[in-house]
């Protein structure tokens, strides 16, 4: 059940995006009279599951219907040739004798959208249309103005589509984060942590230079950062992220993890046969210090454990209010086999929290200056991803990583539902990622489209037809050739549990 409720975000939150993104060049196409052939919500080889036109003023509509091929082979002087169709010789019902109307449909592969516009090189390869001269309805016969302003539509929907969003959200739900003004007593660090440079009980100050107050915000800009300034046993320091830590984060999934909010420890559940068990450790016992030295909070506690691997060691206990003392094996990976009572967690989490409420003036800049981080994260995300150190590229997720992203709430009875505030916030952010990928110039993309039209238009003179086909055809098999890679990464991490 939890599966199907993320699935079906996914496929609600991209089909938002696509018939938006697809919006914004329908629009702009349709305003400087260019003609668009199609306008589908998901791909359609083959077949459509819906599709509809209006044609001599009524609607057509059709269910389950088979594409039919806009070309046709002929003989010419004895040889076989491909032409498109003559609509002059098909019937009145035959969709393809009114291409001046644009069909609307849906198709059956939920992988994106897309608008097919006349007289425009895209991603359907159809150059037939291409080899007749240029009519005044399609794209190519446009100013080289227009056709930027088309192909920026989609971008510039989706920009304005996460602004809105945030906006809305910063309005209607206010915004919850973590401050570091109230980390009173510093930051707890997992062992990638400490590789990166820190150490428990640092208060982080700055990142690159700049102040920082959202833990959420830091602990996400730390890992694109050169350095970071801390406030360490009552000195200001900075230092250089190390990047060998940053590797050890992802490799470990410790993203929002390798830094948290110091809390004490308390046992709660022990393994059968563990060291815990065989010292006698029971639930509810607060460990406050080994082999003497206090350790106050948990992070103090696996530090300590840590460099005594293999160790016998003397753990002192509050148990019941009173004071007593166990001694213990420590296994060979530094652990006692017990796991910590979350309530200590979630008790030091909350009181760090912070809730901000916006009024309505408020929250537009303020979803503005959101839709900019997101999309400035996009941006830094290249920096680890193509670093030979860090290599970011080994845990880059395609669908159905995104799928396994998707909020699920679960309730004290064990009911699932879906979490709108954190839906919306995914779709604002999923919504700067596509303006972002599809800006690259890319031919197949976008920002392929725009490279060659800005191109036009600083030097005079348009790009060749027969460049801007083989272009197209180069950037739609490196897509492909992407999309099948990412899709094989996240299959193989599904049959390994890495996913």
């Amino acid at each position: 059940m939890e599966l199907a409720i993320q699935i079906f975000q996914f496929i609600l939150s991209i089909s938002i995006l696509v018939l938006l993104h697809e919006l914004g060049h329908f629009l702009p196409a349709r305003w400087f009279r260019t003609r668009a052939e199609k306008f589908f919500l998901f791909f359609d080889p083959y077949f459509s599951l819906f599709s509809m036109k209006k044609i001599n003023g009524q609607w057509k509509f059709k269910f389950l219907s088979k594409n039919l091929p806009d070309t046709e082979t002929i003989l010419v002087n004895g040889e076989s040739k491909e032409v498109p169709v003559n609509i002059e010789n098909l019937p009145e019902s035959d969709w393809r004798k009114h291409p001046e109307s644009t069909k609307y449909g849906i198709g059956w592969l939920p992988l994106g959208g897309y608008v097919k516009i006349a007289g425009m090189v895209d991603e359907s390869m159809d150059t037939e249309q291409l080899k007749k001269p240029a009519q005044s309805w399609e794209f190519r016969s446009k100013p080289a103005w227009q056709r930027l302003i088309i192909m920026l539509g989609g971008v510039t929907v989706n920009f304005f589509l996460a602004w809105i969003i945030y906006s809305s959200l910063s309005f209607f739900n206010g915004e919850s984060y973590r401050s570091l003004n109230k980390f009173e007593d510093g930051i707890g660090v997992t062992e990638s942590g400490r590789k990166m440079g820190f150490q428990n009980g640092d208060k982080i100050l700055k990142v690159d230079g700049n102040p920082v107050e959202r833990f959420e915000t830091a602990s996400l800009n730390i890992l694109f950062s050169n350095d970071v300034t801390v406030e360490r046993n009552g000195q200001e320091i900075t230092f250089p992220v190390n990047e060998n830590g940053i590797a050890e984060v992802i490799k470990q999934r410790e993203v929002r993890l390798y830094l948290t909010p110091r809390f004490k420890t308390v046992v709660d559940s022990i393994l059968p046969q563990s060291p815990a068990q065989k010292a006698g450790l029971q639930k509810g016992d607060h460990i406050v210090s080994v082999n003497g030295k206090n350790v106050q909070y948990f992070d103090e506690l696996t530090e300590e454990l840590s460099q005594n691997k293999g160790q016998k060691i003397t753990l002192g206990i509050q148990r019941n209010n009173a004071p007593a003392t166990v001694e213990a094996q420590v296994n060979k990976e530094g652990k006692l086999g017990f796991a910590f009572d979350a309530n200590e967690l979630v008790s030091a989490d909350e009181k760090t929290k912070t809730v901000q409420e916006y009024t309505f003036f408020q929250s537009i800049p303020r979803g503005l200056e959101r839709t900019v981080d997101a999309l400035t994260t996009q941006v830094k995300q290249f920096r680890i991803i193509f670093n030979s150190k860090v290599q970011g590229y080994k845990n880059v997720g395609g669908p159905i990583a995104i799928v396994k992203m998707m909020p699920v709430e679960k309730s004290e009875t064990g009911a699932l539902s879906i979490n709108w505030p954190a839906f919306w916030s995914f779709t604002a952010m999923f919504s700067v990622w596509l303006a972002f990928l599809n800006l690259i110039p890319i031919p197949g993309l976008d920002g392929g489209h725009v490279m060659f039209t800005l191109w036009e238009i600083i030097t005079g003179k348009p790009v060749p037809q027969k460049i801007l086909e083989h272009a197209q055809m180069i950037g739609v098999i490196f897509l492909l050739g992407l999309m099948l890679l990412i899709f094989g990464n996240d299959i193989f991490k599904l049959f390994t549990g890495k996913l």
